[in-house]
């Protein structure tokens, strides 16, 4: 039997077999969950209907998360069709490009709030519908976070400010939820080369860095940050809960 059997995950995210929205879904899957993956939009759909399929997901469901009610009907498809859910998966981030690149005193205004709706207030939104069919079933809430969001890294720029913001919104959302026995975590992976790492100026030199510079030695993979989300969505992880989880082969604890 494996760690997440019988449990019901909805997973935001997957824009590709690249995303690490993508290998936890594969994870979750290998570990007996049944799984729901709502997506962006058409400009994806083609790469993320056969990926759904090829687990055998039913549910798979178009939701701009800059849309309440999008969010809110997504939600409902849940209900609909299970009736609970167990876990909650949010892999969702965005910035202009031109916002990842050259001074962070050029972040605009609409691109400051794009960057803070996509990529942090889409969970609170999120969270908001999924805690009602959470109640009572020790539900889990992840979401992916960057160390970019705690020190400065180049031309992350807006994209920290938003990560920062994500983090302490998991902390006021583990209060908010806990009293239903939900919990919040966050995951704070090391660079990978992803579709949303391929915006930010610069990415290869910092990638080459951490590899340097890191205890370990080297760059994490999708699969590594997927292991940490099944231990955060199942049992093992019962009592941990507002707090981020760094994977990223050591490289958070380098002073120098």
């Amino acid at each position: 039997m494996g760690l997440l059997e019988g449990k019901k995950a909805c997973i935001f995210g997957v824009a590709n077999d690249k995303s690490i929205a993508w290998a936890v879904a594969r994870a979750f899957h290998q570990e007996g969950a049944e799984l729901a993956i709502a997506y962006a939009g058409e400009s994806v759909a083609k790469r993320v209907i056969p990926l759904a399929e090829s687990l055998g997901v039913e549910l798979v469901i178009p939701c701009d998360v800059r849309n309440d009610e999008e969010i809110a009907l997504t939600f409902r498809s849940v209900a609909e069709a299970w009736g609970c859910l167990d876990i909650l998966v949010h892999s969702v981030a965005f910035a202009h490009k031109d916002e990842l690149k050259g001074s962070f005193l050029n972040t605009t205004r609409e691109g400051f709030a794009t960057a803070l709706d996509i990529s942090a207030y889409s969970l609170i939104a999120m969270a908001r519908e999924a805690a009602p069919l959470m109640a009572g079933r020790a539900g889990s809430i992840i979401t992916l976070t960057y160390y970019g969001g705690q020190k400065v890294f180049p031309n992350y720029n807006v994209m920290g400010v938003a990560k920062a913001a994500l983090e302490i919104s998991v902390r006021y959302l583990a209060e908010a939820v806990g009293p239903d026995g939900i919990r919040v975590n966050a995951i704070s992976a090391g660079p990978i080369k992803t579709l949303a790492a391929a915006g930010v100026g610069g990415f290869n030199q910092i990638a080459g860095h951490v590899a340097e510079k890191a205890p370990l030695r080297r760059n994490i993979s999708q699969e590594e940050v997927a292991g940490a989300a099944v231990y955060l969505a199942g049992p093992l992880a019962r009592g941990v809960t507002g707090e981020v989880h760094f994977v990223d082969c050591g490289y958070n604890v380098i002073g120098l």
